[in-house]
């Protein structure tokens, strides 16, 4: 059992701690993911294709929520298939004010991050978690099943693959790169056609591949030089914002300021592209 500070810095042994068990919980995920992808599952006629829910994620959600209860007693968790999505305009920071938490820390997990390619067998989905305080990610872990990867960050001390430190290698032309972005549960977000069409006029391609963790890790990894998202939940990329924050990535909102966890639309991307891309995003939306 981890005991966690009331107030003041974090203590460097909290995020050994945290990052160990999250990365448990991120090995044992890959291996229940891998083992059960693609049995045929249908959504029921009441769920969005886009945003299915499964026994696999529940599973792993309860999960994961008993590890995180014993090691971290008193520390809310927030996940996927438990919690219903925050109202319009509020946040999980939001929520657990209006419950009369006092807790520092919270936990955010996203057990099947890809549900509908899982479901399909597509081998592009992940496992997410991360832990946070006022400030954003403290810790970040994305299972990454397919390719035998698990991404892991904690605040200050980096980001690693298969504890292989990861620093991304800016690059400063945007020509021939790669965007990745994501439909919302209701399909395609406002503008996004002319984002596209924005960004193919500088020469960028722009993908759409199913895991918004992923996406944003991709970016992290230095394999795509940005990812835009219009609409997320928490649970969706703070795994993910914790790998960008510290490989050297920014992270903007919609409205280019920077910021650790933005909480309507976001952009991360190699630091000397971003405002190229910022300005495909906003000229689509405006």
């Amino acid at each position: 059992m981890t005991v966690l500070p009331s107030a003041g810095r974090i203590e460097p042994g909290l995020l050994s701690r945290a990052l160990e068990v999250a990365g448990r919980l991120a090995n044992d995920a890959a291996d229940v993911i891998t083992a059960t992808a693609g049995r045929g599952a249908r959504p029921d006629a009441t769920e969005s294709p886009f945003d299915w829910v499964t026994d696999t994620g529940r599973t792993l959600e309860r999960h994961t929520r008993r590890v995180l209860a014993d090691e971290f007693p008193g520390v809310p968790v927030f996940g996927e298939e438990f919690d219903s999505a925050p109202d319009a305009g509020t946040t999980v920071a939001d929520q657990l004010t209006a419950r009369g938490s006092t807790a520092r820390f919270r936990w955010s997990v996203d057990p099947v991050d890809g549900t509908a390619n899982y479901v399909a067998g597509l081998p592009w989905c992940a496992y997410s978690l991360a832990m946070l305080d006022e400030a954003g990610p403290v810790v970040g872990v994305v299972a990454d099943p397919y390719r035998a990867q698990i991404y892991a960050a904690a605040r200050d001390r980096g980001m690693r693959a298969n504890g292989t430190p990861v620093r991304l290698s800016d690059r400063e032309e945007t020509r021939a790169g790669v965007v990745l972005t994501e439909i919302t549960r209701d399909g395609p977000w406002p503008g996004m056609d002319r984002f596209i069409g924005n960004a193919a006029q500088d020469q960028v391609g722009v993908r759409l591949l199913g895991s918004p963790a992923l996406a944003i890790a991709q970016v992290a990894l230095g394999h795509a030089m940005a990812a835009v998202l219009d609409s997320y939940e928490e649970w969706d990329v703070a795994g993910a914002l914790a790998l960008a924050a510290e490989s050297g990535a920014a992270v903007l909102d919609r409205r280019g300021e920077a910021t650790a966890l933005p909480a309507d639309g976001l952009l991360v991307a190699a630091p000397a592209v971003a405002t190229d891309v910022l300005d495909w995003w906003q000229h689509a939306t405006a």
